[in-house]
């Protein structure tokens, strides 16, 4: 075996390291809704999930409409919609629509912008999307256990003219703690695993279960829509024998590229919309690595090719450019400049703070003291009534804000509200046009990032490892006069 075999861990070993569960490579399916008379209805309620061997117990899970992961909502770009969610849980719950440009009370954050959705109660959101793209939806009411336990789905705004593909995927990645019998861990909130890289799973499922195969044909052009649905997994993929070309970050169009040594670096709450071309052998079986942990790599599926004849001799000669989303581009020259600092967590030179400047708002959380803040401020939890913001943005105005990351742990930092351009990294420019909602940031790392606070309201800015959040990590901009009536 030689050095880089032996870092490919098994699937068994490590996704079910502890648990012992066998892997299932049953087919799935991928539920799909589309608007109905601009309406659609979802429910969150506890439900069964097969994520894992069919001899064994279904695992109980908490999920829209009964699947994990819940509906593919489908909707128009520029088409007002109504979702009407209903709470079946024994707890609040809220949906926030992860990446959609619309209005500060339909965010889904409790206390801030809308009062909890309680037991047995609904609340119908209404919204136009302004942008086409891959993004998604959950809860941010106990957003931790809640998204642990499965509340999650993808949202799509179709292009009003789409490329050209032959056909269409969509992968929601989630990883999951399971036990050896094959139900969801407890101890959701540690406060160790706070302060450090988050609730990271023993199993990852492609669209809710552990598939060996995805079937392919060689010589067809596949769009593919990547959703990292972890509370804490970062990803980096590789297709074995393959070149994605990168078409869309976080659901916003950027200039067709490969990504940087073919790998696609995906955080938790973001997403990547890659073309790939099906050039491998008819019969043959490539696989996708994920190698971001050091020594722990291992293949998350196959591109299992068909015996079929390949479907094309060569590559379509066709755009890859998807078109631009009404996006204002901020004008640099005029912009206001801000910094936030993120500081905290484990061997981060102030340690795993606690109380003091550190608590902030949040005070005291179910699970320990606050141990990250931002500009030396922590809010913890969901997000409640009050929070006060941390930087007013003249609304209509050009920002710039640099976060910077003086902790040795890796974010990924999401702005609700915004699409915002990333303008450099470390000082150097960030190629290919890109925009994102949630920009990852590795220990040390400054990031500019650039927008038009065109959108008033109080939003929330935060890490999407969920742990982080809920220990301190989290901040509120205001745009304009004020936030908006709950």
């Amino acid at each position: 075996m030689n050095n880089r075999s032996s870092r490919l861990v098994s699937r068994r070993r490590f996704l079910l390291a502890s648990a012992s569960i066998a892997v299932s490579s049953l087919p799935f399916v991928r539920p799909s809704r589309a608007a109905t008379g601009n309406e659609l209805r979802i429910v969150a309620a506890p439900a069964k999930a097969l994520l894992i061997d069919r001899d064994r117990p279904r695992t109980a899970v908490w999920a829209y409409d009964g699947t994990i992961p819940g509906p593919t909502l489908r909707l128009k770009q520029g088409e007002a919609v109504r979702i009407v969610v209903e709470n079946r849980l024994d707890e609040d719950t809220t949906v926030h629509w992860h990446g959609i440009r619309l209005p500060n009370a339909m965010d889904g954050v409790p206390g801030l912008t809308q009062a909890p959705i309680k037991p047995g109660e609904t609340f119908t959101y209404e919204f136009t999307p302004p942008d086409a793209g891959t993004f998604w939806y959950h809860p941010h009411a106990n957003s931790l256990e809640q998204l642990g336990r499965g509340l999650a789905g993808a949202l799509i705004i179709e292009e009003r003219e789409p490329i050209v593909v032959d056909r269409e995927m969509l992968w929601v990645v989630t990883d999951w703690r399971l036990t050896s019998g094959g139900q969801i861990a407890s101890g959701f909130g540690n406060r160790m695993e706070a302060a450090m890289s988050g609730r990271i799973g023993n199993t990852v499922t492609l669209n809710g279960v552990v598939p060996e195969d995805q079937p392919v044909r060689a010589g067809e052009r596949i769009r593919l829509r990547l959703v990292n649905a972890s509370l804490a997994r970062i990803m980096a993929l590789r297709f074995e024998g393959h070149r994605p070309v990168v078409i869309a970050t976080d659901g916003q169009p950027c200039d067709p590229h490969e990504p940087v040594g073919g790998r696609l670096l995906l955080g938790p709450a973001m997403r990547t919309d890659v073309v790939l071309d099906m050039v491998g052998e008819p019969g043959r079986r490539y696989r996708i690595i994920d190698d971001f942990y050091e020594g722990l790599a291992y293949w998350l599926t196959h591109l299992a090719y068909t015996d079929d004849p390949p479907l094309r001799s060569d590559p379509p000669d066709a755009p890859l450019r998807l078109p631009a989303n009404p996006l204002p581009e901020p004008d640099l020259s005029s912009a206001q400049r801000h910094e936030l600092k993120l500081e905290g967590g484990m061997m981060s030179g102030m340690g795993m703070m606690g109380g003091g400047m550190m608590q902030g708002m949040g005070g005291m959380m179910g699970h320990g003291r606050a141990v990250w803040t931002i500009n030396g401020n922590s809010m913890t939890g969901d997000g409640h009534a009050g929070m006060p913001p941390l930087v007013t943005l003249a609304q209509g105005q050009n920002h710039v804000i640099t976060l910077r990351n003086d902790t040795a742990w890796w974010h990924p930092m999401h702005l609700h509200g915004f699409s915002y351009r990333v303008l450099a990294r470390n000082g150097a420019p960030v190629p290919h046009n890109q925009w994102a909602d949630t920009v990852l940031m590795a220990p040390r790392d400054s990031v500019d990032i650039a927008f038009v606070a065109d959108n008033p309201g109080d939003w929330m800015l935060h890490c999407h490892v969920t742990d982080h959040q809920t220990a301190g990590l989290m901040t509120v901009l205001r745009v304009g006069g004020g936030r908006s009536k709950t």
